[in-house]
C-alpha cells in the first residue's frame, strides 16, 4: 500500500513550515533559553529533510515505504529536541498517519501507541507527574491528536480504496462494452450472412435452374429456351426488389409475413412446380422475417434438391405461437445426416428469438419443415 494523495502530503509540508517559522520566531525574539546556531542548525535542517521526504513517492516496494518511515521516525526526534519554541510535538501525529498509508493499519495503529508509551515514559521521570496540569494537559493533546489522526488516516485509505474500486469498476466495464460490441458485431455478420444465403441464395438457385433449361432447349424448343430465360430475368428482378426490400426492413419498415408469403409462392409457382398457400386469418398482420425466410430456404430446397413438383404452405396462429409448415412430395432425405448451411441457418434464426424449426423427413417420403415462433 503506498500514498498516492499529493493533498495529503502537501498538508504535511505546510505543518513543517509553520513549526519552521514558529522555531525560528522564537529564536530570533529571544523567547528560547536556548538559541545557540548548533541547536538552530538541526531543526532547520531536520525539517528540511522532512519537506523532501514528503515529495519522495511511496509508490514503491514495502521496504522502501518502512525507510520512509524510519526516516520520518528520526528527523522528527532531532526536531523535537532542537525546536527552539517546543511546538514540534504536535508533529507526532504524522507519523501513524502516514505509516497507516504506507505500511497498513497495524503499522499506524503500534507507531501511535509506541508515542503515547514514550510520552507516558518520558512524564514518569517527573515526580508526582499525573499532579502536574501542563504534563497531563500535553498527553491528553496527544492521545487526542493520535485517535484523531488513525481516524482520518482509516477514512481516507477507505476512500482510496474505493476509487480504486470505482475505477476498476469502469475499467471491466469498458471491456465488457467492447465484449458486447465484439460479440454484437459476430451476431451482425452471422445474421447477414444468413439473409444472403436465405434469400440472394435462392434466387439465384432459381436463374441457374432456368438458364440450364434454356441450354437444354435451346436446339429443340425455342419457345422454351425463351421462356426459361424470361423466367430467369424475372428471379433475378425478384432478387433485386428482395434485396431493396432488405434494405427497407433495415430502415424499420413494416413487414407483412403474410404478403411477403403471398409473392414468394406467386413468384414461384409454375406447371412444373406447384406451389399451394394457406393462410391463418389469425395471423399477426406485421411479423418477424425469420419465418419468411424459413420459408424461402425450404421452396428452394425443394426445387433444388427434393424434386419436388408440389409443395404445401401453410401459415396459423395458434396458442400465441405463429405456425409455418412447409410440406413437398420430393425425395426426402436422412434427417441426422443433413448438416447444410439452410438448415442450420434456419435453427439458428428462429432459436435467436425464442422459436424452434423441427424438420421431418425420410428418403422416398417428401419432406416437411415446421417452424414455430411466439407472437412478437
Amino acid at each position: 500500500m503506498a500514498v498516492d494523495a499529493p493533498p495529503l502530503r502537501w498538508m504535511a509540508s505546510l505543518l513543517y513550515v509553520a513549526v519552521l517559522i514558529t522555531g525560528l520566531y522564537f529564536a530570533g525574539a529571544g523567547l528560547a533559553p536556548d538559541t545557540s546556531a548548533g541547536r538552530l542548525t538541526v531543526f532547520v535542517v531536520a525539517l528540511l529533510g522532512l519537506l523532501v521526504v514528503e515529495q519522495v513517492d511511496r509508490r514503491g516496494a514495502r521496504m522502501w515505504a518502512i525507510v520512509l518511515v524510519a526516516a520520518r521516525v528520526v528527523l522528527l526526534e532531532l526536531v523535537n529536541a532542537a525546536d527552539p519554541g517546543g511546538f514540534a510535538r504536535a508533529l507526532y501525529v504524522l507519523v501513524p498517519f502516514f505509516a497507516y498509508f504506507s505500511l497498513g493499519p497495524r503499522a499506524g495503529l503500534g507507531l501511535a501507541a509506541a508515542y503515547l508509551v514514550a510520552a507516558v515514559a518520558r512524564a514518569s521521570f517527573v515526580p508526582r507527574w499525573w499532579t502536574e496540569p501542563e504534563i497531563v494537559s500535553d498527553l491528553l493533546m496527544l492521545f487526542i491528536g493520535m485517535v484523531l489522526a488513525v481516524a482520518a488516516a482509516a477514512i481516507a485509505a477507505e476512500q482510496r480504496r474505493s476509487r480504486m474500486r470505482a475505477e476498476r469498476l469502469v475499467t471491466d466495464l469498458r471491456l465488457a462494452q467492447r465484449q458486447v460490441a465484439e460479440l454484437s458485431a459476430a451476431s451482425e455478420r452471422n445474421r447477414l450472412a444468413r439473409d444472403i444465403h436465405d434469400s440472394v441464395g435462392h434466387h439465384l438457385t432459381a436463374v441457374s435452374v432456368q438458364l440450364a433449361k434454356a441450354e437444354a432447349f435451346r436446339e429443340r424448343d425455342a419457345a422454351a429456351a425463351d421462356q426459361a430465360v424470361a423466367d430467369a430475368r424475372s428471379a433475378a428482378g425478384r432478387a433485386l426488389q428482395e434485396v431493396r426490400e432488405s434494405v427497407g426492413s433495415l430502415r424499420a419498415e413494416p413487414f407483412s409475413l403474410a404478403v411477403a408469403l403471398e409473392s414468394l409462392a406467386r413468384n414461384l409457382d409454375d406447371p412444373g412446380f406447384r406451389v399451394t398457400l394457406e393462410i391463418d386469418a389469425g395471423v399477426p398482420e406485421h411479423d418477424r422475417v425469420a419465418l419468411y425466410r424459413v420459408a424461402q430456404e425450404a421452396l428452394t430446397n425443394a426445387r433444388r434438391h427434393a424434386g419436388a413438383d408440389r409443395v404445401s404452405v401453410v401459415l396459423r396462429c395458434a396458442d400465441g405461437t405463429v405456425v409455418l409448415e412447409v410440406a413437398d412430395n420430393g425425395r426426402g432425405f436422412a434427417v441426422e445426416s443433413a448438416d447444410g448451411n439452410g438448415l442450420s441457418g434456419m435453427r439458428e434464426r428462429l432459436a435467436a428469438l425464442g422459436g424452434s424449426v423441427r424438420v421431418e423427413s425420410a428418403p422416398g417420403a417428401g419432406t416437411r419443415v415446421v417452424a414455430r415462433l411466439p407472437v412478437a
